[in-house]
């Protein structure tokens, strides 16, 4: 594998950013006619996708249906979902699902019943074979999986085939600075023609030319102190989409996992709703249930209202977590269907067959993001945005389980095919400028960086967390004003590194979580605000433009 910038010519017909499922599905839906580069910022699995647990959110099951799924998802979100990107993405579950099956993933089965039915083809007996669980919002068992850890067999699995492609490169320790755009004589919409990216190798900045970029850089739930996110996700993409020009929506929307492993040493290792399809209860301190008091569909509701009824009892107890207990279940069955979660747990300790596992909410995935069109283009003639980073309308105002990685391969191979339609008809820009860092010094004072982003990410979760109020968000938009031109001037006096990059995104993607918070005046999905517990009439999505701001 190809793994540093320098290894690299000056320009790609497709430079995807990010590395995670969104970015390698698009690699290699265009490789047969493409030239395609893709960069990672650090190791190239230390994304949302390898560590993703649950599974894949799709329609396979007789029972189960595309208006079912559909509804669920609406109702999940709040009434604030697209419904026509819903069904677009929902229909095309199953083709994702074949589609990843032919990739090789190794996803857990079920005896197949083709000797019973031998009119079956051999597709639709293997997607058949495919064993289903239940999460919260879902009506149906519709969540294929691979044991407890999906997202690592898919992403070894897309990377194994990635790296094998004549037509892909992979290169790691390589993070984007900025979008390079050129407006057209004649038009107003400007063209994205390339990208700035830092060579973590050499430290220096270089400029890749590329008739199309896409962002698949994931979300920005590293702007919270407590996350289940990996270190990267510190919304780069966004940051750079904005910069750019190009408008992001609904970012107030972050969704906070229930079930994050509560310990001083497992640094935010997540606990799947998977264990609460398998029928895990949440309980207090004192063994007593407190689900059934806040939602009928007790610990299957969906995320929001689990994490806010778990925020509820911590504040209401005093106490520093709750409890998920599975031990009911026969031990083999704990064992064989959740053998990641029962494995880090007992390292910690805990065994899960026997005992209750201590667990905290933690900011888990952003449902807003780049505003994009169906085929995953942005603002920006060129520019696509894909997966987390992307606000497609499918997640409304809460993310319902397992329909993000579905997002993934879904608009993922819609912007293969809007890629392919126009490529023979794009060229590369005849000039693109040179990154210019004559009027920088090296720093002496890295401290800065450390403390502000620590800074950040305290004030984020402290006033801009699972409940709000408007004095909590005016007193962050303030707090992270200042940080923010402290950020900024440390920028461009200093050469730029990854941690002051990750940096200025960061500061950047929380002020644009704040002011579409403070721009809501309601409680809806994963946006409560205390003095706005009313959930308006009319479902709106809350929209900032660059040029207004």
């Amino acid at each position: 594998m190809n793994k540093t910038l320098s290894l690299l010519s000056n320009q790609t017909d497709l430079l995807i950013i990010g590395s995670g499922a969104a970015g390698l599905t698009l690699a290699l839906r265009s490789a047969d006619f493409a030239r395609i580069t893709v960069l990672s910022k650090g190791d190239l699995r230390e994304g949302a996708t390898f560590y993703a647990q649950g599974g894949i959110a799709a329609v396979l099951d007789e029972s189960d249906s595309v208006d079912s799924h559909v509804e669920d998802t609406v109702i999940a979100g709040v009434g604030l979902c697209h419904r026509a990107i819903v069904e677009q993405v929902v229909e095309k579950s199953a083709d994702a699902v074949s589609w990843l099956v032919r990739q090789g993933v190794p996803f857990t089965t079920k005896p197949i019943t083709r000797d019973m039915n031998p009119r079956l083809s051999e597709e639709v007996a293997e997607l058949s074979s495919l064993h289903l669980t239940q999460e919260g919002g879902h009506s149906h068992r519709r969540i294929i999986h691979a044991t407890d850890a999906t997202g690592k067999a898919v992403f070894e699995t897309l990377q194994r085939k990635a790296e094998a492609h004549p037509n892909i490169k992979l290169l790691e320790e390589c993070t984007a600075v900025d979008l390079v755009t050129q407006t057209p004589k004649g038009s107003s919409r400007p063209v994205c023609v390339g990208v700035y990216v830092l060579n973590q190798e050499t430290a220096k900045v270089e400029t890749i030319k590329a008739k199309f970029v896409a962002l698949a850089t994931g979300g920005a739930s590293k702007a919270y102190l407590y996350t289940t996110n990996p270190d990267g996700a510190s919304g780069d993409g966004i940051a750079m989409a904005w910069r750019a020009g190009c408008r992001v929506a609904n970012m107030e929307f972050n969704q906070f996992h229930p079930t994050c492993l509560y310990h001083p040493h497992a640094k935010s290792f997540l606990i799947t709703e998977a264990l609460r399809g398998e029928g895990a209860k949440l309980e207090l301190p004192d063994g007593s249930r407190f689900m059934p008091r806040f939602d009928s569909r007790e610990e299957l509701a969906p995320r929001d209202i689990v994490a806010r009824a778990i925020d509820f009892e911590m504040k209401r107890l005093g106490c520093d977590c709750v409890y998920l207990n599975i031990s009911h279940q026969p031990s083999e069955f704990v064992k064989e269907h959740f053998p990641t979660i029962y494995q880090r747990c007992l390292e910690f300790g805990i065994d899960i067959t026997q005992e209750r596992i201590p667990v905290v909410p933690a900011a888990h995935y952003t449902c807003g993001g780049v505003v994009i069109n169906a085929t995953g283009e942005t603002d920006i003639e060129n520019l696509y945005a894909i997966g987390e980073t992307c606000f497609s309308g499918l997640h409304g105002a809460n993310r319902m389980a397992s329909n993000s990685l579905l997002e993934c391969f879904v608009v993922a191979f819609d912007a293969a095919t809007d890629i392919q339609e126009k490529y023979k008809a794009t060229e590369f820009a005849s000039a693109v400028p040179e990154w210019d860092e004559s009027r920088v010094t090296e720093s002496d004072d890295e401290v800065l960086v450390s403390h502000n982003w620590d800074e950040i990410r305290r004030v984020m979760w402290d006033f801009v967390g699972i409940v709000r109020n408007s004095k909590r968000l005016n007193r962050a938009e303030r707090r992270i004003k200042l940080l923010r031109e402290e950020v900024r001037d440390y920028y461009v006096k200093h050469p730029v590194t990854n941690d002051n990059l990750e940096l200025r995104n960061l500061a950047l993607v929380s002020e644009l979580i704040i002011n579409c918070a403070l721009q809501r005046k309601e409680s809806r999905g994963l946006h409560f605000n205390l003095d706005y517990p009313n959930t308006l009439e009319e479902a709106q999505d809350t929209i900032l433009s660059p040029k207004k701001h």
